[in-house]
């Protein structure tokens, strides 16, 4: 093992995304090592190709992140979201629309999820909800954008019948997204320690990040949630992953407990 060139490469992933591998060089040696020998380089060559080539960002981001989601994870959190929160803003309209973050969206199945929730709640005319769905890796974006998922993929493992049905065309050997529900998803690359790409973002009033903070460090988790408080608005919702928290971190968020879920709201900084 290279170990200074993993060190200094780990020092390079944690500037750019705030990836956490210091404590699991191994780990990362095992993501990268395919690619080196394409490449035909050193670990430590490789730090200063990504000086000169940032264009391979892209190659090594897709490399180092997992995009293992699906439809309807954790439905617990999702009937809180679809059956208490939207319900509040069911005055929202096309030219005051309710504005949903998917701050870390992958392949799609996310924000696609939080579109056919918004539709099945009938509160909402078309236009009223606006998803922005964001990722740092372009390749899953480009597949997210196409909403055509392999009707034998892990993305459908918990699809209720009549979801997929109403909402999904047969394609092939694909399902494909209808059109009214793609419309209502606006796909962009953001970096989530980029303050300049958050505030682009604009103001929302909802925003799920889940299962993003567990590659982060203190610091990192700390930068990123600051970032999200400001894009929130006044009382919005944040949702995270199950193995995920911020109580006690002193974030301005509170924490909502339910007996099959918990979440933040917007509060008051001290």
């Amino acid at each position: 093992m290279d170990t200074f060139g993993l060190i200094q490469l780990a020092e390079l992933i944690y500037e750019y995304c705030g990836i956490d591998f210091f404590k699991n060089l191994s780990s990362l040696e095992s993501k990268i090592s395919e690619r080196l020998k394409e490449l035909g380089l050193s670990c430590w060559e490789y730090g200063g190709y990504l000086r000169v080539e940032p264009k391979e960002w892209d190659t090594l981001i897709d490399l180092i992140t997992v995009n293992e989601t699906y439809f309807f994870r954790e439905e617990n959190l999702l009937e809180e979201f679809q059956k208490v929160i939207l319900p509040k803003y069911k005055d929202r309209t096309p030219n005051n629309p309710l504005r949903i973050w998917s701050s870390a969206c992958s392949s799609g199945e996310e924000p696609y999820t939080l579109a056919i929730l918004s539709e099945e709640t009938g509160l909402f005319e078309t236009g009223a909800v606006e998803i922005i769905a964001s990722d740092i890796d372009k390749k899953v974006l480009e597949k997210a954008r196409r909403g055509l998922y392999n009707k034998k993929s892990f993305s459908f493992r918990t699809m209720p019948k009549e979801i997929l049905d109403k909402y999904f065309i047969s394609f092939g050997d694909d399902y494909k997204v209808k059109d009214s529900i793609r419309a209502m998803v606006d796909f962009r690359r953001v970096n989530l320690l980029d303050e300049n790409k958050l505030e682009k973002v604009g103001e929302v009033d909802i925003v799920f990040c889940r299962n993003v903070l567990i590659y982060f460090d203190t610091k990192a988790i700390n930068k990123v949630i600051n970032s999200l408080y400001k894009v929130l608005r006044a009382g919005g919702y944040l949702f995270l992953g199950h193995a995920e928290t911020i109580t006690g971190m002193n974030t301005g968020f509170e924490t909502i407990y339910t007996p099959s879920a918990f979440y933040y709201r917007k509060g008051e900084r001290h």
